[in-house]
């Protein structure tokens, strides 16, 4: 096959995706039931109505298995269904920009957006109802406190009231049986200060459960740093004080090069500990003005504030030579992993006019770090050494 044809079928397959992923649908004119005139002279059926829809439908998704060189399974017919029908536009978008970037769309990676995607919608979920239940915390804790103050007050002045009242009780009888339930007012009261007191303890005890609990739902549990969750909030947070106080503030992130290569070769356990090897040599480069969170995957970010980007690239560059130049062992067998690496891109975030396009900035350096050889990191904008890129 000619370079003329080969670029022919990649725009026509380009095509097919950007026709699916916007909802447009063709109309087959060689589907049975589609001539209009022959249709016209009796009662159309359901089955003629459907059935071209359902045959285009199938076509979709065998497309979409072949474009990917995926298998027939369960799992992929899901997804293949799921981006056609719009039902995952989010995983669609991200298939589509892979795809632009000439990346491979294995199952394996699919398996990894889709349980991110799942994770991200609890953890969403929780969040905002930990949220709710904090504030309804508060709120009880506010009120309590203020009715055992009132509670505590009126005990007192009942206290007094009561003394007053036996002190004259030669007046008779009705000053002392109004003494006496007095004395059972003020018991009762006290009663009600002791419960709130034990009541606002209680909520106290909960609102901490929850602290340690919004704690964990922001930590990935491999490497034990913040998960992605986490950074968008810090991000957000950053960007305001950074603002207020007039600072530089940077993000970058940071992909480890071949790192499916190295589950393949000595499994998802081994895999794990390079993981949690890289986050931790990261973690060491985190401080009051340095946060470090898993992005997701074999990805990390993260955000420095009052740093410049030569700042910021001199201390990310540095714990790069810090791994590469370690050689790990699979325990396991002892096998050597070979030299792990990672690629990365770093960018101004007030650079660019939002949030988006500063993340967008740093994820495209991070793209051209990889292109151009892998083990390095690129500023945002930078073009890499054609001479280092060759010899990489």
């Amino acid at each position: 096959m000619g370079m003329s044809e080969q670029t022919s079928d990649e725009s026509a397959r380009k095509s097919r995706w950007w026709q699916w992923f916007s909802g447009s649908a063709e109309e087959d004119a060689n589907e049975p039931g589609s001539d209009g005139a022959a249709l016209g002279a009796r009662e159309v059926t359901t089955r003629e109505v459907w059935l071209p829809a359902k045959r285009r439908m199938i076509s979709k998704i065998a497309d979409f298995l072949i474009d990917h060189d995926l298998e027939v399974l369960p799992s992929t017919l899901t997804v293949a269904y799921e981006c056609v029908t719009g039902g995952a536009p989010r995983l669609a978008q991200l298939i589509l920009e892979r795809t632009e970037r000439g990346l491979p769309i294995t199952l394996g990676w699919i398996e990894e957006q889709r349980g991110e995607s799942t994770h991200d919608k609890n953890g969403e979920a929780l969040a905002v109802l930990m949220g709710r239940l904090e504030d309804s915390l508060d709120e009880f804790n506010k009120t309590t406190s203020g009715a055992r103050s009132a509670t505590s007050e009126y005990s007192s002045a009942l206290r007094q009231h009561v003394d007053d009242l036996e002190g004259v009780g030669r007046a008779g009888v009705v000053i002392t049986e109004l003494a006496a339930l007095t004395r059972a007012m003020m018991e009762r009261s006290i009663a009600i200060e002791t419960e709130l007191a034990c009541s606002e303890r209680r909520a106290q005890a909960l609102q901490t459960s929850l602290e340690e609990t919004r704690r964990l739902a922001d930590m990935d549990h491999l490497t034990g740093l913040p998960n992605r969750r986490a950074f968008d909030h810090m991000l957000e947070r950053e960007m305001r004080a950074a603002q207020e106080k007039g600072e530089a503030l940077c993000v970058a992130f940071v992909d480890i090069d071949h790192f499916k290569r190295v589950n393949d070769t000595h499994g998802h356990s081994a895999g794990d500990r390079v993981l949690k090897f890289v986050g931790e040599t990261l973690n060491r480069i985190a401080d009051a003005r340095c946060f470090v969170a898993r992005h997701g995957g074999e990805e990390f970010a993260v955000i420095w504030r009052n740093h410049t980007v030569d700042k910021a690239w001199k201390k990310l560059d540095a714990a790069r030579e810090e791994i590469a130049e370690r050689r790990l062992i699979n325990r396991a067998n002892d096998t050597p992993f070979g030299k792990i690496t990672f690629s990365g891109g770093i960018a101004d975030v007030f650079a660019y006019a939002d949030k988006s396009a500063a993340l967008k900035a740093a994820d495209e350096a991070l793209y051209a770090a990889k292109q151009s050889g892998r083990n390095r990191i690129l500023k945002a904008g930078e073009q890499p050494d054609p001479q280092e890129a060759k010899a990489a």
